[in-house]
């Protein structure tokens, strides 16, 4: 029967305001308790059974018990990246203001695909910020997305259609062609082989262009290789270069790539998803100047910008190239781009491949606002200041061997005393074990990379909250738990 009640509670004011005042509770008491907590802690394998249950629910309960059992089950065991001593992957804490600008999308909960409504808007504004503040032109376009494996293969997918020489969107890949070529060195980021595999290219088709002593590009070897395959008939398509990779920091000599690019018709695509806001650094910002010569840019305010997860953005110097890549509107969303009407601007769905689209957008707007490119450049040079440290403080000990050149915020070391430094097989059997009892101590946490068949403890600095004090425990730490894995009295 037909009722004027509505089918699910609807809540009050009072019942909101309630509610939400507990949820601010825990947030404040989570973000302030989690210095003098554990870096990190398993979840334990009873409550492991217990989330992992597939029994759905058939009667709701109390929302004030249901925030109750959040409380008691799932925020004692966070991933650890809001805590000071958290220096693994590329993981930093959230800023506080994104929280809540996350509560505000949210309840406004807007479909980003377009229309004339203020979430467009923002997210357009928040576009052109980024293309100004890398030096794209007038004319570039961008999308908030996921993260940087969505950007780049948002990027590559509009390389493609640019590139290949024939209308992809119609033809595919299902008609003989000439092979289409990737460039990249072994230490670009493995999502960009995702992306060429779901692009239809094949990995086989990735060229792996050599890198130097410090891991960066060789611009000989990228024009040796583009050189041999235009000689044999190949379609180079794109190169793809990293500002920052996940493993050392490395950057690629940007500008020397956008220079044989050009020579040679070749998209320039840059993963800049970790490094590329070290722009705003006095130390970096002459070298990633370059990054205005490519011709599509990956980042993540979500990393070095401490946004909240997930706010990833690409950046493309084409937007009718981008539009093109993507656009297929349905008669029910054809739009004529009046900036009166209802259809708004050109919709952002257009130039992406996602018609549901969140408002990503606000929490970046919400912390450039309250931040400003002041705040940023104070913050990164903070993080790069603690990896100097961090790194300096190996270098001092006999017992750590630094991995150089040091770059960005990221601090390769390993324990080794002098000892057993000719040993490479037994000190990365006493790294790996490190690791893993440093990571379950709960009171630093770090990864780990492995280069030139050695093992490294990698430490990554993006946390404006971390101290001198904060850093300085980590080697202390690993010599102290590296002299118990390998006492002097045992004959190797």
């Amino acid at each position: 029967m037909a009722s004027d009640r509505p089918a699910i509670h609807d809540w009050t004011r009072d019942e909101i305001r309630a509610f939400g005042y507990r949820v601010v509770d825990l947030i404040a008491q989570h973000l302030t308790e989690l210095p003098e907590r554990p870096v990190f802690r398993p979840v334990p394998a009873d409550l492991q059974r217990q989330l992992l249950d597939g029994t759905l629910p058939e009667d709701g309960r109390p929302a004030m018990e249901v925030l109750d059992e959040f409380a008691r089950q799932i925020e004692p065991y966070p991933f650890g990246n809001g805590h000071p001593r958290f220096f693994g992957w590329v993981n930093s804490p959230p800023a506080v203001i994104g929280i809540f600008a996350d509560a505000l999308a949210a309840a406004m909960n807007p479909s980003c695909a377009g229309g004339n409504h203020a979430a467009v808007f923002v997210e357009r504004q928040v576009v052109q910020w980024f293309t100004r503040l890398f030096g794209f032109p007038r004319g570039s376009m961008g999308l908030l997305v996921s993260g940087g494996s969505m950007a780049s293969l948002t990027a590559l997918a509009v390389a493609r259609h640019v590139k290949v020489g024939f209308d992809i969107r119609a033809k595919g890949l299902q008609e003989p062609h000439a092979r289409i070529v990737v460039y990249k060195t072994a230490e670009g980021h493995g999502c960009t082989q995702k992306a060429i595999e779901l692009l239809g290219l094949g990995s086989e088709n990735i060229r792996i262009v050599a890198h130097d002593a410090n891991l960066r590009m060789l611009p000989s070897s990228l024009e040796t290789a583009l050189a041999v395959d235009e000689a044999n008939g190949c379609i180079p398509m794109a190169v793809i270069a990293s500002a920052g990779t996940v493993n050392t920091g490395a950057i690629d000599p940007i500008g020397d790539l956008a220079d044989i690019c050009e020579r040679h018709r070749v998209w320039l695509h840059v993963d800049g998803a970790y490094g590329a806001p070290a722009i705003l650094s006095s130390r970096y910002s002459t070298e990633l100047a370059a990054l205005a010569r490519s011709d599509s840019l990956a980042l993540d305010p979500h990393k070095w910008l401490y946004v909240p997860v997930e706010a990833g953005l690409v950046l493309i110097r084409d937007a009718d190239a981008m539009r093109q890549a993507f656009s297929l509107v349905p008669p029910y969303l054809r739009t004529d781009g009046s900036a009166t009407g209802v259809g708004g601007p050109p919709w952002l769905s257009e130039f992406g491949f996602q018609q549901t689209r969140s408002f990503r957008a606000l929490k970046v707007w919400m912390c450039v606002k309250h931040h400003g490119l002041s705040g940023y450049k104070a913050a990164i040079e903070h993080d790069l200041s603690m990896a100097d440290r961090l790194a300096e403080r190996v270098r001092r000990s006999p017992d750590l061997q630094l991995f150089t050149p040091q770059r960005l915020s990221i601090v390769c070391f390993r324990y080794a005393p002098a000892g057993l430094r000719a040993n490479r097989s037994r000190l990365n059997e006493i790294n790996e074990r490190l690791l893993q009892r440093l990571q379950l101590d709960g009171r630093v946490f770090v990864s780990s990379t492995i280069i030139d068949e050695t093992f490294w403890l990698r430490a990554c600095v993006i946390n404006y909250r971390t101290t001198g004090t904060d850093v300085d425990v980590l080697p202390e730490l690993v010599t102290s738990l590296g002299a118990d894995l390998s006492p002097p009295s045992v004959d190797y």
